[in-house]
């Protein structure tokens, strides 16, 4: 566990640095000044893609994962109301699908159409 939050503290100073490194070369190749408040929020922002991705797909892995466990459970225990419980868990793994999707939305909007860009005047 310790190793794997090493790698990962790692992870994300790489990614931190890489990012100041590669804004920099862009503005030293046009002969402009450098602007580190960009290149750090560019880099939290793609951390904090990550994280939202992180965060959303496992949770809601683990909410799929309890409510087929549920429904394998009913099934096994009354198998006349399958077509109920299948129903019902349909319904209910769509609706945990759809938070999966809202982080992704989240994580896009983050790196695409970055709103904390507006707020450094980038």
């Amino acid at each position: 566990m310790r190793k794997t939050l090493e790698v990962c503290g790692l992870s994300m100073m790489f990614v931190l640095l890489m990012t100041s490194l590669a804004m920099a070369a862009d503005a030293a190749s046009a002969g402009e000044t450098v602007d580190y408040t960009k290149a750090i929020v560019v880099g939290f922002s793609i951390l904090g893609a990550a994280f939202a991705m992180a965060f959303g797909t496992i949770g809601t892995g683990l909410g799929m994962g309890q409510g087929l466990s549920g429904a394998t459970n009913a099934v096994g225990r009354n198998p006349e109301a399958q077509g109920k419980v299948l129903l019902t868990m349909m319904v209910g793994l769509a609706m945990i699908e759809s938070l999966a999707i809202y982080a992704l939305v989240i994580a896009l909007v983050l790196i695409y159409a970055n709103p904390f860009l507006k707020l450094v005047g980038a």
